[in-house]
């Protein structure tokens, strides 16, 4: 039997996903731990790849906790001094480096570190611990700084986040306003080089790296759409399926972790991204706000960047009354000063107007998972026995992934890898 069938007959697949959705369950708001003091452990354990693998890897614990591939997510509030404790229980020396944070110190030459090449590091069973002021706003990165093209490669990563005081702003102006939020991490895996590390080689050939495997939070796709914190993946606490309303403004974090470049691309509309590598896009600093923002329907994500990206859902100009015609769904629209109803976000231009098509009889469709029996969102219909019956709320289903092809496989194997899904639900359907 295909292993990924395996997988989803296991833990349930998306049907588990979505069950927490419809129960009202599911993650709206970015998982993490809040400082601004961390102690942190890097240990060694494995993970679960969706190709029902088993992958020694290292990462970053909270405290005496699980090890977390990708590391626990970091938040603190702009201007705190920020320390994070570093215990050490791998077999090599290592450390953390925090790109686009200044003035960060250490408490270098104590028993158990050694000054490394980027930063200080803790010796094998050793402590070590990183001071520095959070001054910027942002999304940001941080990982290993001892041998990371070995280190990170292991899973010594995970993502900061300095939230500014103002609520609900990503940079502390309201054209960084968002109403919920995501972090998406993205990574990539050769096995080969795990599995010689396995073995007691903690110098394995990097020369003929070769990445088989792709993650958004640390899992591949389809363990991606499960809902954060379930039990059959103890060391990948982090789901990345995104659920939000009609008009909504969803603030994206998107964080490139590992060494290969990842084309992301979303559909169902353009991103505009605000910011990059912890800096909002503007061209008068603390004034403009994101003027020099673009729109793309993919972000070309560079190895060790950061992005920043609004996007919002409307189905503007679609030609057809999203909710469907009054005669099957009474409902009004009273447009606001962009031509959208106050209330359901729908597009009041084409209120009331019918799908344009005609659509086929039941026994000449092929029905996914994901159809509700509806074209109109928030609607159900008739479905045949042992057919869909996964999308209790009605919503709207897009996929979110790599543009690289190959990235969409977990070992070859179709689907998977670094893909999730974006949905969007009926105002009547409460979010977190």
């Amino acid at each position: 039997m295909n292993p990924l069938l395996n997988r989803l007959a296991a833990l349930g697949g998306v049907a588990l996903a979505l069950w927490l959705v419809a129960t009202g369950q599911a993650i709206a708001a970015i998982a993490g731990i809040t400082g601004p003091a961390f102690t942190l452990t890097a240990k060694a354990d494995h993970i679960s790849t969706a190709d029902a693998n088993s992958v020694l890897t290292w990462g970053y614990a909270n405290g005496v906790g699980l090890m977390q591939y990708p590391g626990p997510t970091l938040i603190v509030n702009q201007g705190e001094t920020v320390s994070i404790t570093l215990n050490n229980t791998l077999p090599a020396s290592t450390s953390i480096v925090f790109p686009g944070q200044s003035g960060v110190s250490t408490n270098c030459g104590a028993p158990s570190t050694t000054a490394g090449l980027m930063t200080c590091e803790a010796l094998p069973g050793g402590t070590v611990t990183y001071t520095f002021t959070a001054t910027q706003p942002g999304t940001y990165l941080y990982h290993s700084g001892t041998q990371p093209s070995l280190q990170v490669e292991m899973g010594l990563v995970g993502a900061l986040i300095v939230r500014p005081a103002a609520p609900n702003q990503a940079y502390g102006h309201p054209g960084s306003a968002y109403d919920r939020e995501y972090l998406l991490l993205l990574t990539e895996m050769d096995p080969d080089i795990h599995q010689q590390v396995a073995q007691g080689n903690l110098n394995p050939d990097l020369t003929d790296y070769f990445a088989v495997q792709w993650f958004i939070n640390g899992r591949n796709a389809m363990d991606t759409m499960l809902d954060d914190n379930v039990p059959a993946l103890p060391n990948q606490p982090y789901g990345s399926m995104v659920l939000a309303h009609p008009g909504e403004r969803v603030l994206v974090r998107l964080v490139s972790a590992g060494r290969d470049l990842h084309p992301f691309h979303t559909h169902g509309n353009n991103v505009t991204v605000i910011a990059r590598d912890g800096r909002l896009l503007e061209s008068a600093p603390g004034l403009s706000g994101p003027d020099l923002a673009w729109s793309d329907f993919t972000i070309k994500a560079v190895p060790g960047s950061t992005y920043d990206a609004i996007f919002e859902w409307a189905g503007k100009r679609l030609g057809w009354d999203i909710y469907g015609t009054t005669a099957q769904n009474p409902h009004t629209c009273t447009p606001d000063a962009n031509g959208f109803d106050t209330a359901t976000r729908e597009w009041c231009d084409d209120h009331d107007v019918a799908i344009p098509v005609a659509l086929p009889n039941i026994q000449d469709l092929t029905i996914g998972i994901n159809y509700s029996g509806s074209p109109y969102l928030g609607a159900t219909g008739f479905l045949p026995p042992g057919e869909g019956g996964y999308n209790p709320y009605a919503g709207y289903f897009y996929m979110w992934h790599s543009h690289t092809e190959k990235e969409l496989t977990n070992n070859d194997i179709f689907p998977g890898g670094m893909m999730t899904m974006f949905v969007v639900v009926p105002p009547s359907y409460p979010l977190p």
